[in-house]
């Protein structure tokens, strides 16, 4: 063997840069701290664990430590309703209403920023499909601009610590025009905790439930949930964003509840560890099978993996960015398609999906290196209406870019360039 040569097949010079370059970026205030983990092969690679994981009291990270995922619950969600569609009890074409009489008689805005009483009446159903590629008309608040993005928070409460029970709170956004007609274009929104619930109503368990009994124990994501019980809340990470008043790390933590909550969001309220995403991640790469188990047949896996926006959605930009440029969307999933167009925010062969976090969270699986990538942090961003316009604030410049540092040192100790 090359005496360069560590886990996995990658340079050990190569892996030895990641934590070198990334600890920079936690002394210098940008950033409470890191746990990445790198798996291929087969091997685990490597796991970083820099910073802390509450700085107030001194407390480091470690590879155990808990993290809120936000968004990375989506692809779980995805993967529990294609479960109940392979059993015959959904399909991508049903309209949601089978379920979800709540959204009946759907109004779309005439203009996404405009007043809400100009609606007219949607030319067709929300489907299954529509929900599962963010192009069913729904929004978040923060991913809208004008009267519809501060109804959104008026209406249903922070995105964050719902007030509600789902059915009130379904009730409540079937009660908000659409911002596009279904169909249309990704526009970014709620549509996966409707998923969520969808899925409940149609196996009749509940979500949480669901996913749980299906997914989370059967994989033993046994630090996944969506609350952190007494016991573990000493390796719950904070949650922290840059005061613009003191140009320093400030705690935003959400306060503990005592149970599971009553809202399960599906769209990002999980807790989870580097080591229990990293079994969901591989049963993902491995075609929905793992450790002799199998979750999902491969080819509803490679369903979920394949682009399903056309070329003129993906010319309309996501969070006010060319997102689409060099990858796409499929079932709860993003894909690359095109590694160099897709370069400039990042790295990863043709074919590698994921899908990131709102607090910085992110993961991806790369099929043709056979590898899993995982980066956690703790970096709050707001989440308020019309948020989607001020991105950068919360984060400074070194926050923002260590992501892409460490997407492409993982390909450059693989000897791919940078």
């Amino acid at each position: 063997m090359d005496g360069d040569q560590a886990l996995g097949g990658f340079s050990s010079q190569g892996l030895a840069a990641i934590p070198a370059s990334l600890a920079p970026v936690v002394a210098a205030g940008d950033l409470s701290g890191f746990v990445t983990l790198l798996w291929r092969k087969g091997e685990l690679a490597q796991v970083n664990t820099l910073g802390s994981r509450d700085v107030e009291a001194g407390l480091p990270m470690t590879r155990d430590t808990l993290f809120r995922i936000a968004s990375m619950t989506k692809p779980i969600t995805s993967v529990a309703a294609l479960m109940l569609l392979e059993e015959g009890k959904l399909s991508l074409d049903d309209p949601i209403t089978k379920w979800l009489p709540e959204f009946a008689g759907m109004k779309v805005l005439k203009s996404a920023t405009g007043p809400l009483d100009e609606t007219y009446p949607s030319p067709r159903e929300i489907t299954v499909d529509d929900l599962m590629t963010h192009r069913s008309g729904l929004a978040y608040g923060f991913t809208s601009i004008g009267p519809i993005a501060h109804a959104h928070e008026e209406r249903l409460g922070s995105p964050l610590l719902v007030p509600h029970t789902p059915d009130e709170w379904l009730k409540r956004l079937g009660s908000l025009p659409l911002s596009y007609p279904p169909g249309e274009r990704f526009h970014y929104s709620h549509a996966t905790e409707v998923l969520g619930f969808l899925v409940g109503r149609v196996a009749g368990t509940g979500y949480r439930d669901f996913i749980m009994e299906r997914i989370l124990k059967p994989l033993g994501m046994d630090d996944t949930d969506f609350w952190c019980p007494p016991d573990k809340r000493d390796r719950m990470a904070k949650l922290y964003r840059i005061n613009p008043e003191t140009d320093k790390l400030q705690d935003v933590s959400f306060p503990h509840t005592d149970g599971p909550p009553v809202f399960c969001a599906g769209g990002g309220g999980l807790i989870s560890t580097a080591d229990d995403y990293l079994k969901f991640a591989r049963m993902m790469l491995n075609g929905g099978e793992l450790d002799g188990r199998r979750y999902l047949k491969r080819e509803t896996v490679e369903l979920m993996r394949a682009n399903r926006l056309t070329d003129d959605q993906r010319q309309i930009p996501f969070m006010g960015i060319p997102f689409w440029l060099g990858q796409g969307f499929g079932l709860g999933l993003s894909v690359i398609t095109d590694p160099e167009k897709q370069a400039w925010m990042g790295a990863g062969s043709e074919g590698s999906f994921g899908w990131p976090g709102a607090f910085g969270t992110w993961w991806q699986a790369d099929p043709e290196e056979d590898m899993v990538m995982i980066y956690l942090v703790q970096n709050s961003m707001p989440l308020g209406p019309e948020a989607a316009s001020q991105l950068a604030t919360g984060q400074r410049m070194g926050g923002r870019a260590a992501l892409p540092v460490f997407q492409k040192l993982t390909y450059a100790a693989l000897g791919r360039p940078l």
